[in-house]
């Protein structure tokens, strides 16, 4: 599911790191094409925003919860785990029914552009445009919910004469900063809520 979804070290990164990720987990890094083509599909990110919104489901339990058929939902959740993205809960080894988590501790990077073949760079902007909806959307909701959410939005704007290098270096505090905070529905208090979180920085100029 970040999610919706989901840190840090590896490949210098293009400005649009996205990473899912909890606590006292080992990071591995995600930089493969062929990987990151998995999460171009509008209903395998709503497939990860589930599992890292509501914990661990199997076919049946997410095709309830999305309206798909478990036909369809099988080959998706297929199609995300050869990406490295999800996995089998060890925990229940002997269900009649596989079920899948999001994996843990992923950082997850694109190649720079000059890296990417043409197709690569498609599959990229398509991922880029699903994510552009989405993120408008929640700022229309901040925009409009912000005032009545008794303190759970939260938001702000500043600006800065920074180098790229200390772009960079306030991007990866901020990764810091997630992995901090980070944590699945398994560990999260009782009056915990999922929380979108989101920030971009981008010359004036």
């Amino acid at each position: 599911m970040s999610e919706e979804g989901e840190p840090r070290p590896a490949p210098a990164p293009e400005p649009g790191k996205e990473t899912e990720a909890e606590p006292g987990s080992k990071r591995r890094t995600v930089s493969d094409p062929a990987a990151l083509k998995a999460l171009a599909h509008p209903l395998r990110l709503k497939i990860l925003r589930h599992l890292a919104t509501s914990g661990p489901a199997t076919s049946t339990t997410l095709a309830t919860a999305l309206g798909e058929n478990t036909g369809t939902l099988s080959y998706h959740l297929r199609r995300l785990e050869s990406g490295g993205f999800i996995e089998d809960v060890p925990e229940r080894p002997n269900s009649r029914e596989r079920w899948w988590r999001a994996v843990r501790g992923l950082d997850i990077r694109r190649p720079a552009q000059d890296q990417m073949t043409d197709a690569e760079q498609a599959v990229a902007g398509t991922l880029d445009r699903m994510r552009l909806d989405e993120d408008i959307e929640l700022a229309r909701r901040f925009t409009e919910e912000q005032a009545r959410s008794e303190g759970w939005m939260r938001g702000s704007r500043s600006l800065s004469h920074l180098t790229k290098d200390e772009v960079t270096a306030f991007h990866d505090a901020y990764l810091d900063l997630l992995a901090r905070y980070a944590r699945g529905p398994e560990d999260a208090p009782p009056d915990a809520k999922p929380v979108l979180l989101r920030w971009f920085a981008l010359p004036t100029e």
